[in-house]
């Protein structure tokens, strides 16, 4: 029996055509989290919660939810890290955590701008691009691992979820330009993708949630998009995960693997 683990996604940017011209809306990244079944329930799931609590104590029945955007902006249960040495000191222990624990990344960056110019009407939605993308590199993971797996996304509103749901059953059906159905069908559990609203306090979208905007910038700069993202707490975080990308086996490279640029 091979073993199971599940494909964690969130978002970081816009995902429509509209108001290509402001860098803050022309780029949507997607990131993915793989993680095995038994190790994340007896160890991710559980050493997040620890951090969280250390943190930001809160009854179990009134979870805590981290988001990027919360943090960023100290709202919420996050208005701790008002004090500088409170910051310092949860910086610190996320670093580690970030660090200690066992995931796989794969990370999907569209350019749409370019991706609009180039195919006008026949442009994919942004979001089911990146999906697909994303699908190909994570089926091709389990197979190299002889594995098994699903994915679980978060929702993001009833019309993007139908719509979602219904482009992952496409390409378990119909397969995609470079992989036959049978490349996806034979390694993931199911032809219908998950999805779960950030409330249902799911450790491994909260991971996902706080690299999607990190990375996405790094792949962004790698792309001379952007400028470099040194000096911020972003390249913290990417220069810690760094060992944790989707690689090709037989040398080891990242690009196209765990980093995807699309346009």
């Amino acid at each position: 029996m091979r073993r199971r683990c599940r494909l964690y996604v969130d978002e970081s940017g816009d995902h429509t055509y509209h108001e290509l011209d402001d860098p803050a809306r022309r780029y949507l990244g997607l990131l993915g989290c793989i993680i095995e079944g038994e190790n994340y329930r007896k160890s991710t799931q559980p050493n997040l919660e620890q951090l969280k609590q250390k943190h930001f104590p809160h009854s179990p029945d009134e979870p805590v939810i981290p988001h990027r955007k919360d943090i960023v902006n100290k709202r919420g249960p996050f208005w701790r890290l008002r004090d500088a040495e409170k910051e310092r000191a949860f910086n610190l222990d996320l670093l580690s955590f970030l660090q200690g624990q066992e995931y796989v990344i794969i990370s999907v960056v569209i350019d749409k701008r370019a991706h609009v110019q180039r195919y006008e009407e026949s442009a994919f939605h942004p979001y089911h691009y990146c999906l697909s993308a994303m699908l190909e590199r994570y089926c091709g993971w389990l197979h190299f691992q002889n594995w098994e797996g699903d994915v679980l996304a978060e929702s993001r509103g009833a019309t993007e979820d139908r719509q979602l749901e219904k482009a992952y059953i496409r390409t378990y059906e119909d397969g995609t330009q470079f992989r036959d159905p049978a490349f996806f069908q034979s390694v993931l559990t199911t032809k219908k993708i998950k999805l779960k609203p950030k409330k249902a306090n799911i450790g491994g979208l909260q991971i996902a949630d706080l690299l999607a905007h990190p990375v996405r910038q790094e792949i962004l700069a790698e792309s001379q998009r952007i400028p470099s993202i040194a000096g911020t707490f972003a390249k913290k975080i990417t220069q810690t995960i760094a060992a944790k990308y989707n690689r090709r086996c037989s040398d080891g490279e990242i690009s196209g693997y765990g980093k995807v640029f699309l346009k």
